[in-house]
């Protein structure tokens, strides 16, 4: 079978070949912004961009891989208002923008390489590619795509007929029905290319420019510095559905009217992880609904989380490669305690087979490797991958080509099954046994109620932590909690 993935833009599979002459992949993902700690939602993406690299490789691919790191210009809304995330972070915490940006960034490349995520080609931070973001703000202001406002340099989308095509959007009505502040915006779609520092008070983080004193907006970084590093035309563009409507259809706008040909030719988008909540129904009883793990909502999930309840990071990898990742995947803790027990499963057999890899020879073991080829091959079909690798090691050829063809598929699932399995204690407070993660994971919820001015859950969670021997503060740093004595 031939590789084809699903392509974003056309809605649809397609063979996937690169263009004659073009000696790697062409590949740009959209990274992290570092204000906060990434949560395994966010993850999910990265994991699945990974799987996407392990088999553009396992196909015989190069790939130059672009991952970019936003430490500056992402506001809170997506109607170019708000509060810089960084400089919101830095509030947060009172630090500096730039330490928030070194600790995050850390942190994220912690998770990263404990998920056993590939590095990319490059890393590259938007705060280190400010001209090329000037650069192109320039383009598009010699070629009459933006105009000038008191707050800073917007593009112009009318003059982009095409702006709609990629959303599927009903602009018309989108414009009509705004509810965005547009402030001097000419339409609701039109977006932010460079935005001037206020004027009675120093950002943190502000450049000079043709325009005067100010700061990117979000969507250029990702066009600069993929274009600097791949050219005008990516093979593929990845990155979460959330940025379709908007982050990646302003992508589209700007870059193509700046260099006039196609952007990318394939776009590439993992779905949401969901979290659980209860519902409380009209007749009394409750039903459990999913809604996007967001950290706005408080169901904000971390790997240390994880690790804290006792879970190896690579459980959650594996849990990963359960579902296909343009599915939504629901996240419960008893989901992933079954795909603990079931990457258990998996290495009490393959740890069996550690050092016994020989050549894969036989027609049988070749065809399991055929099989499992076109499954990555068909859009990443994961589940169905295992199911190949499962079926395989129940078969009747040798240990040898076993221990090969495990070797041979990890290099997709990057599930390190060429080690022993390694187990993961529940983390616990030494002197009082306290759980620790529950206690956070409650407290979690409780700023989330309290957030919500439901104070009756606020009440509940307290009482249930009472239970626990929990006594919390609330203060205006935060909540602090003790074991009591």
């Amino acid at each position: 079978m031939a590789l084809q993935f699903y392509n974003t833009a056309s809605r649809k599979k397609e063979i996937f070949t690169l263009p004659e002459g073009v000696p790697a992949v062409r590949m740009y993902c959209c990274g992290p912004t570092v204000y906060h700690f990434a949560h395994i939602g966010n993850l999910r993406t990265y994991i699945f961009e990974d799987f996407l690299v392990r088999t553009l490789n396992y196909y015989g691919y190069k790939v130059n891989h672009i991952v970019n790191i936003t430490d500056v210009g992402h506001l809170t809304s997506d109607g170019d208002s708000g509060d810089d995330k960084m400089e919101k972070g830095a509030a947060r915490e009172g630090k500096s923008v730039w330490d928030i940006a070194k600790f995050y960034t850390d942190a994220f490349m912690n998770d990263w390489h404990r998920l056993n995520i590939q590095e990319p080609t490059r890393w590259t931070p938007a705060t280190q590619h400010i001209q090329e973001q000037i650069d192109l703000v320039k383009t598009l202001e010699e070629k009459g795509f933006t105009y000038r406002t008191s707050d800073g340099i917007y593009f112009d989308s009318l003059k982009f007929p095409r702006y709609a095509d990629f959303a599927r959007l009903d602009v018309e009505n989108l414009r009509k029905g705004s509810r965005i502040d547009m402030g001097e915006k000419r339409a609701a779609t039109d977006f932010a290319l460079w935005k001037f520092s206020p004027t009675d008070k120093k950002r943190a983080m502000e450049w000079d420019s043709p325009w005067g004193v100010g700061f990117p907006g979000w969507h250029v970084e990702c066009s600069a510095m993929a274009m600097k590093y791949n050219g005008p035309t990516l093979d593929i563009h990845c990155g979460g559905t959330d940025h379709i409507r908007v982050h990646h259809t302003n992508e589209i706008a700007q870059s193509e009217c700046a260099n006039g040909v196609t952007f990318s030719r394939f776009w590439m988008h993992g779905e949401f992880l969901r979290t659980a909540s209860e519902e409380k129904l009209e007749d009394g009883t409750t039903a459990t609904t999913f809604g996007k793990m967001s950290k706005s909502s408080g169901e904000f999930l971390t790997v240390d989380l994880l690790v804290d309840r006792g879970f190896n990071p690579l459980d959650y990898r594996f849990f990963a490669v359960g579902s296909h990742y343009r599915n939504y995947l629901n996240f419960t803790w008893e989901a992933l305690e079954g795909a603990k027990e079931g990457l258990k499963s998996l290495h009490k057999k393959t740890d069996a087979l550690i050092g016994k890899a020989t050549e894969i020879k036989s027609e049988a073991a070749k065809a399991f490797q055929e099989e499992f080829k076109n499954a990555i091959g068909d859009d990443l079909n994961m589940p169905r991958a295992l199911g190949i690798m499962n079926t395989m090691l129940k078969s009747d050829i040798d240990d040898g080509e076993k221990a090969a063809l495990v070797l041979d598929m990890d290099k997709v699932f990057g599930l390190k099954l060429d080690e022993p399995r390694q187990d993961y204690k529940k983390k616990q407070d030494e002197n009082s046994g306290v759980d620790v993660a529950k206690v956070e994971e409650l407290l979690a919820l409780r700023k989330e109620a309290r957030a919500n001015k439901n104070w009756a859950e606020s009440d509940r969670i307290r009482d249930e932590l009472a239970a626990m021997n929990i006594v919390i503060k609330d203060s205006k740093e935060g909540t602090t909690w003790s074991v009591k004595e």
